[in-house]
């Protein structure tokens, strides 16, 4: 059910008088400045999109998305999950969920507004991101008591997201790459890292000790296992998205070392480019 307003308190403005990138936003016709996000705020941004917008159920997400539900109401949550088209324009409606951040000078008023037009059109849920004080996330839903969850607690969204998401990974970049990196993995077919790791060392295993029996047990199993861990590398960076190029690929599937091979598996699942897969080793 739409939010009610009385035709007298409606501000004249209306959605299609703003282009994207204007820093406003509406609520019933009355304009709402949008200041730009500090530095605090930006990277928890970049975070929570990444967590929430590769978990295995979602198919759409966006950051500062635009929503005109009616057309004298513009929102554009930090974060949405659900309803983001590929198309130009105002996306019709509100995601299913949306993220919030609230940081140092916080206007609660406007934020305040900001929730309950979303949820009034349609939102399901609605997170609240505190960065300023102790850290915490205000979950919100139509109808029911806002709770408060805190580090340590997970928080859900049945029906729009798969996998719980832990309060921290939605400002803390180790929790927000562990998490993240949960998310591809599932979307590749695997439960988690140990699963990667497991298959590859079932793969590698097989063929050793197919080549075992041609060519001694002993050499095939090692060779196997070398072969098993270098494919779930391979893998797991598959996974994440690294790129990894012709010599990268050659110093990798070059290696007999298992214990310089096991290194470079618990340092694929942090780094942020290939090449820091060598540093060091």
């Amino acid at each position: 059910m739409p939010s009610r307003v009385r035709a007298a308190d409606r501000g004249s403005l209306r959605a299609d008088q703003f282009q994207s990138g204007d820093p406003y936003e509406l609520s019933h016709g009355h304009l709402i400045s949008c200041a730009p996000t500090g530095g605090s705020g930006s990277g928890p941004n970049r975070l929570g999109a990444s967590v929430l917008g590769w978990d295995p159920k979602v198919k759409e997400a966006g950051v500062d998305t635009g929503y005109e539900p009616v057309p004298d109401v513009l929102r554009a949550p930090d974060v949405a999950i659900g309803n983001v088209p590929n198309k130009p324009g105002w996306v019709k409606g509100v995601p299913a969920l949306a993220i919030e951040y609230a940081d140092v000078g916080q206007d609660e008023r406007k934020l305040e507004e900001k929730i309950r037009d979303l949820l009034a059109y349609g939102t399901r849920f609605l997170w609240v991101v505190r960065l300023a004080g102790p850290r915490r996330v205000e979950v919100h839903e139509r109808g029911k008591k806002t709770k408060t969850v805190f580090p340590g607690a997970f928080l859900s969204a049945p029906g729009v997201l798969q996998n719980p998401v832990l309060v921290e990974a939605l400002y803390d970049q180790d929790e927000a790459q562990r998490a993240t990196l949960r998310n591809l993995l599932q979307r590749a077919g695997y439960e988690d890292l140990d699963a990667v790791l497991a298959a590859g060392r079932r793969e590698g295993l097989q063929e050793g000790l197919e080549k075992g029996i041609q060519e001694g047990l002993e050499k095939g199993i090692q060779e196997g296992l070398e072969k098993g861990r270098i494919a779930a590398l391979l893998t797991l960076l598959d996974a994440r998205g690294l790129r990894v190029g012709k010599d990268a690929r050659e110093q990798i599937e070059g290696c007999t070392r298992l214990d310089q091979l096991d290194k470079w598996i618990r340092r694929a699942a942090t780094i942020r480019k290939t090449s820091e897969l060598f540093e060091d080793s």
